[in-house]
C-alpha cells in the first residue's frame, strides 16, 4: 500500500473511532424513579438527593451522561399504576422502586427493565424475587426488615407506655409487608397481655373515624407499621396527637415530625446503596445476579417534646439505648 493510501484509511480509521466514541458518549442513561408520595414531601427529597449525590460520587453526571425521570404519584393506587406504566414507556436502563407499593406495578409493567428496590419488607413473599441471595429476574434491592423486628415495636411501646394494654395497629392489609408485620406483632403482643386492632391505612376516612373511636376506651397505644403506610404519616401523626396516644413508628422521619418514638432501619443508607446498586447495572451487571441486601444500621428515635406533651416521663434505660433525642 502506497504510503498515502495508508495515511488515508489511518486517518479515515481515526474519524470513525472518534464519531463512535462521541456517540456513545452523547448517549446519557436513563433512569426512572418511582416514589409513593407527594413531590414536596420533604423526607422523601432528602433521600432522593442522597440518591442523586451517591451517583454523583460514582461518577455519574446529571444531565449529562446520566438523566433521572422522577414520577411522584402520592399514595393513591391507581396513580402509581399509571405513573409505573409511564415511567416503563420512557425505556430507562434502571428502575428505582421506594417501597412495595411501587416495586409491584412496576413487575407488572415490564419484565425486562432492571427494577432496585427500596424498603421492601418481604420481597420474596411479595413476589418480587426468587430468593434474597438470587433474585433471579429482573429486580434485586434492599429489605426495610425481617418481619421477627416487627416484634420491637411492642416492646418498645410497653416501655414507654406501660399501661398501655390495647394497641391500634396501622397497616397495608393489600401487602405481604402489612400482614406479616402484623403476625409477628400478635406473637408479641399476646406474651405482654395487649390486646390488638388492626386499621387499614388504605382509606383515610375510615382511619379516621376508626382511631377516633378507638381512642374512646382508656390505656390505648398506637402501632405503626411500614409498607405502603408512610405516605398517610400526617394523617397518622395528627390522629396520635389529637387523642393523646403514644406510638410507636417504623422509620426515623415520623419522630422527627413528631412521633413520639421510632425504632427501624436507616433510610438515608438505604438510598446510598441503591445508588450503587444503580451503577453496577448501568455497568452491565444483571439484576437477578445481585443479592437482595438486608439493612446494616437501625436506629431508636425518642422525641421528648412529644412526650412531654402526653405527659409521659421516658425512662433512663430506654433513653440510654436511643441513637437520637429530639428535645
Amino acid at each position: 500500500m502506497r504510503r498515502r493510501e495508508f495515511i488515508s484509511v489511518l486517518a479515515g480509521s481515526a474519524a470513525w473511532a472518534l464519531a463512535a466514541h462521541a456517540q456513545q458518549a452523547e448517549r446519557a442513561r436513563r433512569v426512572g424513579v418511582l416514589v409513593p408520595f407527594a413531590v414536596n414531601d420533604t423526607d422523601a427529597q432528602a433521600r432522593n438527593a442522597v440518591f442523586v449525590q451517591s451517583l454523583r460520587e460514582l461518577g455519574w453526571t446529571i444531565g449529562r451522561d446520566l438523566q433521572i425521570d422522577y414520577r411522584w404519584p402520592g399514595g393513591d393506587a391507581a396513580s402509581i399504576r399509571r405513573d409505573a406504566a409511564e415511567l416503563v414507556a420512557l425505556a430507562p436502563d434502571v428502575l428505582l422502586a421506594v417501597g412495595s407499593s411501587t416495586t409491584g406495578p412496576l413487575q407488572q409493567a415490564t419484565q425486562t427493565i432492571p427494577i432496585v428496590f427500596v424498603n421492601s419488607a418481604d420481597p420474596v413473599g411479595a413476589g418480587f424475587v426468587q430468593s434474597l441471595a438470587r433474585p433471579g429476574g429482573n429486580a434485586t434491592g434492599f429489605t426495610s426488615y425481617e418481619y421477627s423486628m416487627s416484634g420491637k415495636w411492642v416492646e418498645l411501646l410497653k416501655q414507654i407506655a406501660p399501661r398501655v394494654t390495647r394497641v391500634a395497629v396501622i397497616r397495608d392489609p393489600a401487602t405481604a409487608a402489612g400482614i406479616g408485620q402484623f403476625g409477628a406483632i400478635q406473637s408479641v403482643a399476646q406474651s405482654l397481655g395487649v390486646e390488638l386492632t388492626p386499621f387499614s391505612a388504605r382509606d383515610a376516612g375510615e382511619l379516621e373515624r376508626g382511631i377516633g373511636e378507638f381512642a374512646h376506651s382508656d390505656n390505648g397505644g398506637l402501632i405503626v407499621t411500614g409498607g405502603g403506610v408512610a405516605f398517610r404519616r400526617n394523617l397518622i401523626l395528627g390522629l396520635a396527637s389529637r387523642h393523646k396516644l403514644p406510638a410507636v413508628y417504623p422509620f426515623r422521619f415520623y419522630a422527627v415530625e413528631g412521633g413520639l418514638i421510632s425504632y427501624g432501619p436507616d433510610n438515608v443508607e438505604m438510598f446510598r446503596r441503591a445508588a450503587g446498586y444503580v451503577d453496577r447495572i448501568l455497568k452491565g451487571e444483571k439484576p437477578g445476579d445481585l443479592p437482595v441486601q438486608a439493612p446494616t444500621k437501625f436506629e431508636l428515635v425518642i422525641n421528648l417534646k412529644t412526650a412531654k406533651a402526653l405527659g409521659m416521663a421516658v425512662p433512663p434505660a430506654l433513653l440510654a439505648q436511643a441513637n437520637e433525642v429530639i428535645e
